[in-house]
């Protein structure tokens, strides 16, 4: 297995195609990465810009180049002696005309050979989709889109599909019998009984109509081959025969002119056109999350396991890509099965999750990867620059200027049933469908009404403290029957009266099967509860991650992916305890701190940060704020637009984006705008996605104009933001070294290599400008090779433009690539501050044999330096120290300034950080 040093994340779409990654390799090179870790690059819909709404997993996108462009970015790549980490998405795909299985199902049914694929429930409990899949992609309800005639019956060369604007949906093979029987008589006196286009014609409609529409699986072959033999023929027949084809055409006309005929075509058909709300409440298919155009796959069936891997383990095999970021591990019905197939199929190759782990969790002990793409980590090193002992005064200041006052775990139980009701009520009621079977055939459970199954299985949900549990049959993990324990105990102290129901909701979720159930039985409570771990994942991100996030704003920096915003801060020595205990399980995790995910950039976040040690600072402006700006507000159903937590979000906002370079800041304001109202629509107060308060976000988007406009605000905000960004810097430049020097693997999102600034997507995907970035790195490539110390004085006087940033990242990644079997395979050893300043600083070593690496990296520093100062020298710290182990080198170079630095049981932060605000030390004990 090729273990990256760092890898760097690419966002492919039309606008960065292969050729663009291809000529930025050498520049990635010269940084210090060793690894593309890519986006996914597998056809997608047309005009995808992430590349996860994927419609075949076994062509590479057109969109983004040739095979032959491909080629030459793969053989760049391994020329720079780099690896490939791609991204794969085995949870779904585009429910799309581009999907081509999917088509496949829609004319052939059951006799597809892909029939099986995707998770849809062909024998659902509601009659009007028994047999059906649901399409839920029309923009008004069914009949009012028919009677408008937004629905077309279209031929293409003998091949029939409705038409809905841009979209195409092929019909049944089956149903083309209806059609060009419809009006068979006249063809016969027109051509007459004997003409041979009437003859072929006549005996592809009887064919057709003699097939059974309801096929069993054993004569799905045969029945596949009739059907494209019958389609086969009518589109000869279409071709070569001027008059059958009139007659056909006349048909379609005949079918778009008659409203009760098109329908009648439309129900003999394998999908169900419907209003795109009607999912929300009914729906036969997993997606997703919420996502109507996103359906799943059954990756359980080693069918669909081979086919949808096949291009990515031959790309394994060839040694063109050399690992795999398995997207969204979570949605799958067996996570654990699939993990252990796919680590024998792909070998030695680096596989890694995209698994969200609350801060207390870790991965199941069964999962053969490297671990986790590295929110863990990104959670963990952030809360180190928020200073935990002002968690209550931040709070009491959010509070009395009108933020959210509802305490945390009752918002998130509240939003969590909110996304219930309004977007997961479909996927509730199969659950309770399953649940109900389950309790007819129990004596304990028989009589419990549907009512009460359904209220026990929402408020567990509701109430469950992680994403997901991985119960597959077999023993239960300790871990996992405790999340379910306490996720009913919570459950029965919100809802009393489902106590009967919430218990025996839980011994169906832990397997506690009576002793007379029959096996039959058995299986039928271990679907419901891998379906129940499907259910409760996509509710936990929907309802923490896009409500919760956006509306309990104490330090909105807090409000990350994997984290908890009522958890203030992380002390040193939790830092070092996860990182220990990471270490050993998962030695070559990821350590993120921007992803394509993530809410804000992480320079955003390190802003945010300092507000955490200035709460008397913050409150004197956000009051000033408040009280200037009011006059823009407006008054929209009774209440102040936007409201004082809506503001008070904003202005968190603008402090931590705000850009240092005055060219940016025009743009600035259109994309706060856009963000704004993305933010008010997630967190589902006053306006939602799916039903835009348009008065509100009106008022919303003038208000934030205003405010940016104004000079008053301005004459008051600009100085806090840059006393802010200031400090912002130096929590930047410790999170990034943390990153690089900790157990783990330092990624790296495109562009984050200057400060990330950037909000969350679409803002985050903008195009990242790589001519400036190659000609920042070859200045302080030649200044380097001149004078350091020269170049660190340029940088600290010109740290608004980022290259501090970029000088930081090339010269820890210089040091971890000199001496990568330190940094993989080391020992993580905390270091203990003394002095005035200790809590100042987060300090660790890294020890392999005889050589050393020690990282030290300053914290909360605005109590430490003023505005104007920076993190290092005497005066600042004084007599603070960190203590090296016994046995360790007694001589040191920094890595970042070249000195040396000479050492008995302690290093002096005064020496070590006399000239650069973060300082990575290398030494070997000489024998």
């Amino acid at each position: 297995m090729r273990i990256p040093a760092a890898t760097y994340r690419l966002q492919f779409n039309p606008s960065f195609g292969f050729k663009d990654a291809q000529r930025i390799i050498p520049y990635l090179a010269e940084l210090g990465i060793t690894c593309v870790y890519a986006s996914p690059i597998f056809k997608a819909r047309r005009g995808s810009t992430h590349g996860y709404d994927v419609a075949d997993t076994n062509q590479l996108n057109p969109e983004l180049g040739s095979q032959g462009d491909f080629d030459a970015l793969i053989e760049t790549v391994h020329g720079h002696g780099m690896t490939w980490l791609q991204d794969f998405v085995p949870n779904h795909m585009a429910y799309d005309s581009a999907n081509l299985m999917l088509m496949d199902i829609f004319e052939k049914g059951r006799a597809s050979r892909y029939f099986s694929f995707f998770d849809i429930d062909w024998e659902h409990m509601r009659e009007n989709l028994r047999g059906k899949v649901i399409a839920p992609f029309l923009g008004k309800p069914y009949g009012e889109t028919l009677e408008s005639g937004e629905l077309r019956l279209e031929c293409e060369a003998g091949r029939f599909a409705i038409r809905y604007y841009e979209t195409l949906y092929p019909l049944s093979i089956k149903s083309y019998g209806f059609i060009i029987a419809h009006q068979l008589d006249k063809l016969k006196e027109r051509l007459g009984a004997e003409h041979p286009g009437f003859v072929k014609t006549l005996g592809i409609a009887a064919i057709l109509n003699s097939l059974s529409f309801d096929l069993d699986g054993g004569d799905a072959e045969a029945r596949n081959a009739q059907l494209v033999l019958a389609q086969d023929a009518l589109s000869e027949l279409y071709r070569n025969d001027a008059e059958i084809r009139d007659y056909i055409d006349e048909s379609v006309v005949a079918f778009n002119r008659d409203v009760d005929l098109l329908h009648e075509l439309l129900l003999q058909q394998w999908f169900q056109l419907t209003y795109w709300r009607v999912a929300t409440k009914e729906i036969n298919y997993q997606r997703f999350f919420n996502i109507n155009e996103l359906i799943s796959l059954r990756m359980e069936d080693e069918r669909v396991f081979e086919f949808i891997h096949r291009l990515a383990l031959r790309l394994l095999r060839e040694g063109k890509i050399n690992g795999l970021r398995i997207d969204h591990v979570d949605g799958l019905y067996n996570p654990t099965e699939y993990l252990a197939r796919l680590k024998r199929e792909a070998g030695d190759a680096f596989i890694v999750v995209e698994k969200i782990l609350e801060l207390s969790e870790h991965l199941p002990r069964a999962w053969r990867v490297e671990g986790t793409t590295g929110y863990d980590f990104l959670n963990w090193v952030n809360g180190l620059f928020v200073d935990s002992r002002n968690g209550e005064r931040l709070q009491k200041i959010y509070e009395r200027f009108g933020g959210e006052a509802t305490p945390y775990a009752d918002l998130l139980y509240e939003k969590k049933k909110l996304i219930i009701e309004r977007h997961l009520t479909g996927d509730l009621d199969n659950l309770t469908s399953l649940l109900k079977n389950i309790s007819a055939t129990t004596r304990e459970a028989i009589d419990l009404a549907w009512e009460a199954l359904n209220g026990a299985i929402a408020e567990t949900a509701a109430v469950f403290p992680v994403y997901r549990t991985y119960i597959a049959g077999g023993e239960i993990e300790e871990r996992d029957r405790a999340y379910i324990e306490d996720a009913i105990e919570k459950a029965k102290a919100r809802n009393p009266l489902l106590s009967r129901a919430l218990d025996f909701l839980q011994s169906v979720l832990t397997l506690d099967y009576p002793d007379y159930l029959e096996e039959d039985d058995k299986r039928m409570w271990l679907r419901f509860v891998m379906r129940f771990q499907q259910f409760t994942s996509p509710l936990m991100a929907k309802g923490l991650e896009d409500t919760t996030f956006y509306v309990y704003n104490r330090l909105v920096s807090l409000n990350e992916v994997g984290g908890d915003p009522a958890r203030f801060g992380v002390t040193v020595d939790e830092f070092h305890s996860f990182n220990q205990k990471r270490l050993k399980p998962h030695p070559h995790a990821m350590n993120a701190t921007a992803t394509h995910d993530t809410k804000r950039g992480e320079d955003v976040r390190a802003r945010i940060n300092v507000l955490s040690e200035i709460p008397d600072e913050w409150e004197r402006v956000i009051q000033e704020w408040q009280a200037m700006n009011r006059r823009f507000k407006k008054i929209v159903n009774d209440e102040e637009a936007p409201d004082a937590n809506r503001e008070y979000f904003l202005y968190q906002t603008l402090v931590g984006a705000y850009p240092f370079d005055e060219g940016e800041r025009e743009g600035f304001a259109a994309r706060i705008k856009e963000y704004i109202i993305k933010s008010a629509r997630e967190a589902k107060t006053h306006t939602f996605w799916l039903d835009n308060n348009t008065e509100y976000e009106s008022a919303l988007i003038e208000f934030t104009e205003a405010v940016l406009a104004s000079d008053e605000f301005l004459e008051s905000f600009i100085p806090f933001q840059r006393m802010v960004a200031h400090y912002g810097v130096f929590n930047s430049l410790s999170q990034v070294l943390l990153k690089i020097t900790s157990p783990g693997l330092p990624d790296f999102y495109q562009g984050s290599e200057l400060w990330d600034l950037n909000l969350v997507d679409p803002d985050n995907r903008r195009a990242v400008d790589y001519a400036k970035r190659e000609a920042l790195l070859g200045e302080i490539r030649e200044k380097e090779e001149s004078c350091v110390k020269n170049l660190i004085d340029e940088l600290l006087r010109t740290k608004e433009d980022g290259r501090i940033k970029m000088f930081t990242i090339r010269r820890a990644l210089a040091a971890r690539n000199r001496d990568k079997e330190l940094f993989d395979a080391g020992e993580y050893i905390p270091l203990k501050a003394t002095g005035k300043r200790s809590e100042n600083v987060v300090a660790f070593a890294r020890r392999l044999g005889e050589r050393w690496s020690v990282t030290i990296a300053p914290r909360l520093v605005a109590s430490v330096v003023k505005m104007s100062e920076h993190p290092f020298g005497k005066d600042v710290w004084e007599e603070t120290s960190v203590e090296i182990p016994a046995g360790g080198p007694g001589a040191w170079r920094n890595d970042f300034t070249g000195e040396a630095i000479e050492s008995g049981q302690r290093v002096y932060l005064a020496d070590a950080l006399r000239r650069f605000p973060v300082a990575l030390l290398s030494g070997e004990v000489k024998l």
